[in-house]
Parts: C-alpha cells; structure tokens; sequence
C-alpha cells in the first residue's frame, strides 16, 4: 500500500519562490549584456509573426516554410532600402550638420556681445559657458551607454546574427511557445492569464505595428510639405520627423525646435520672404499638423490603448533612457500601459472586485484556454469557416 506523497508546506513554497526569484535576478545581472540584442530579436520577432501567419495560411500551415520567405523578403528589402534612400538621406544629412556648425559658430560670436537690461549687463558668453559644461553631466546618463551599445552592436556581425537567428525561431515555435509557457500557470487562473496576455498582446501590437506604419505616414507627410514649402533638407527631416514618432510628447517639440532653427538660419529655398516670416510659416503649419497627428493619424493607425497622460509618458522616458538607453526611451509608452493593465489586476484581486469589470468583460464567460490548439487544429483541417 503506496502512502500518501507530502506535499510542501507555506513556507517551504514562499522559501522556494524566493530562491528562484535571487537566482533570476543573478541571471539577469550576471548575463545584462544579451538582454538588449534579446529585447531586439523579441521586437523583430513580434513584428514579423502577422505577417507569417498571414503566408502559413496561403501554404497550408507550413509556418518554417513561411518563416524562412518571410526573413528572406526582409533581408533583399533591408540590402535594397540603403542603396536608393540612404545616398541622398547621407548627402543631407551631411549637408545639415555643416550647416548646423555654422550656425553654432554666429551663436558663439552672438553670445560674445554683452547686453544691458534695466541698467543691468547681461554677459550671455558666461552664461552659454555655463550650460555648455551643465549639459554633458546631464546627457551622459541618457545616451552613454545607449551609445556604447549602438556601437557593439552595429560593429559586431555576431550580434546581429544572433538577433537574426533567435527571431527567426521565436517566430518559428511562437505557437509552441505560448503553449508551453501557457501550461505553467496553474489552471484556476488560466482564464485570467490568457484575458491578460491578450489585452496586453493588443497594446504592444498597436505599438510596434502601429509605429512603422505613422512612422512612415508622418516621414511622408513632412518631406512632401517641406519640399512644397521650400524647407531645407526636406527629406532629412522627413525621416527625423518620423523617427521622432517613437517619442510620444516630447518627439514633436524637438523636430519644431530643429526646423525652426534650419528655418530661421537658411530661409526657404525658392520662398522669397525674410527667415523670420518662413520659420513662423514652419512653425504654424507644423502645429496644425501636430493636431492633425494627435487627434486623426495616432488614434486609427495606433489607436487609444497606448495613450497616456503626457506628463506619464515623459517620467517614462526619462527612467527609460537612464535605465536602458535608447531601448528605454523607446519602450516606455507600451510598458506603462502594461503595467497600467497588470496593477488594474493586481489591485481589482487586493479589494475583491472585477479585474475585468472595466474592460466590459465582466459579463463574458472565461475564454477557453486551449483557444490556440482548437485554432490551430481547425486552421490545418480547413473547415468551411475558414474557407469562407
């Protein structure tokens, strides 16, 4: 007669989870340097998995196959971009930074004059020295070591390999991933896991995807304007200005703040009016379309989850940037929003209500969760649903 197996007591559970948790932390610490090109290959696998689910459908569930013609369509585009936009995007962007030490040059023989004030004398070369030596020791937390891994990993071909190679196989296994991952969580709380994952799932999806596509909305708009208004170095900013897309709040000022100086140093390129009057043009039309962005282009193209109070968003930022580097700055909004979604449910449990009641999904029963086998199951045997 077998007898009964023990099973661990309270406290050697919560000893137990508390090594676990050291050793994770060690990990995490001991290997910091893989994190970011592993954050990288997470971010490309994410993109490209609607993509080869869309191709796996088309070739009858073969998703190594459609894995492999996906990474392949994006290597040729990635060797085909450089060679018709990064020449003349070089050229400009050469261009703008001899004009941009120019600029800093009549600044400097600007702010060598003194001023007098009210019978007080302003000496702004004091002043301008001042927050030349003040503005390193506050960017150097941000972007030191932002830089240093730019560098490590555009010099390295073994990093990029390896960012190339794991996304290849996160979105190769992905369904197998998220079963296995699936089957760790106890089943009384499966439910809950898979509203979770789904509702977070839908905000990183809006951010991601939805930031290449206004990315590449927003560079069109502005270089098309800025070539109609005579703007200088209309594609170069273009691309800034798309680029700035990825910073929520803060991107736009700092493009109205580039193209206002470009405006007010060079003038436009075929307008004859003073610099003066075009910058305030740059300026006026920049705003209007700033509210066209924020009222039209991000609520349909990334859409609401993702918003956030802009003050939020900017402490985001900032802990990103000083935390991570540019990976933090970049992922901030989709974090929050997360962990917005993650304390909604943790504090709905702490005072006994609804996590789900705001989502309106109080009333719908609990989602089944083996949804992704009977998905897969049904796609491969290709019922008529599917095919209508």
């Amino acid at each position: 007669m077998s007898e009964s197996r023990q099973h661990w007591s309270s406290q050697t559970k919560l000893v137990v989870t508390l090594l676990l948790f050291a050793l994770a932390v060690y990990l995490l610490y001991r290997f910091r340097v893989v994190l970011p090109p592993l954050i990288l290959a997470l971010i490309l696998a994410y993109i490209l998995s609607p993509l080869v689910q869309i191709v796996e459908r088309r070739l009858g569930g073969k998703r190594t196959l459609a894995t492999i013609l996906i990474y392949l369509v994006m290597l040729a585009i990635l060797i085909a971009l450089p060679l018709s936009i990064v020449p003349p995007l070089v050229d400009q962007t050469t261009e703008l930074n001899l004009d941009a030490q120019r600029f800093l040059s009549a600044v400097e023989a600007l702010l060598e004059q003194r001023f007098e004030v009210a019978g007080q004398v302003i000496d702004l070369e004091n002043l301008y020295q001042q927050l030349v030596g003040y503005l390193p020791g506050v960017a150097e937390p941000f972007f030191g070591q932002t830089i240093i891994f730019a560098f490590d990993v555009i010099s390295s071909l073994v990093w990029v390999v390896f960012i190339l190679i794991v996304s290849f196989y996160l979105v190769k296994d992905g369904p197998e991933l998220r079963e296995w991952l699936e089957d760790f969580v106890p089943a009384p709380y499966r439910s809950d896991y898979v509203r979770l994952r789904d509702e977070i799932n839908l905000i990183w999806s809006a951010f991601f995807r939805g930031q290449i596509v206004l990315g590449l909305v927003v560079a069109s708009i502005i270089s098309v304007a800025g070539f109609m208004i005579g703007l200088p170095f209309a594609l170069a900013m273009g691309v800034l200005a798309g680029l700035l897309e990825l910073l929520p709040s803060i991107g736009h000022g700092i493009w109205l703040i580039v193209a206002s100086i470009l405006a007010l140093s060079l003038g436009s390129n075929w307008m004859p009016i003073p610099n003066w009057v075009f910058t305030l043009l740059v300026i006026g039309l920049y705003l209007v379309f700033q509210q066209f962005d924020l009222k039209y282009l991000i609520p349909r193209i990334i859409g609401r989850r993702v918003q956030l109070p802009p003050l939020v968003v900017i402490l985001g930022i900032v802990t990103g940037a000083v935390l991570v580097g540019v990976l933090g700055i970049f992922l901030a909004a989709p974090t929050i929003a997360s962990a917005r979604v993650i304390g909604r449910y943790i504090y709905a449990n702490l005072s006994d209500q609804d996590p789900f009641a705001e989502s309106g999904e109080a009333a719908l029963p609990p989602p089944d969760p083996q949804w992704w086998r009977t998905r897969t199951s049904s796609d491969q045997s290709g019922t008529p649903e599917d095919d209508s």
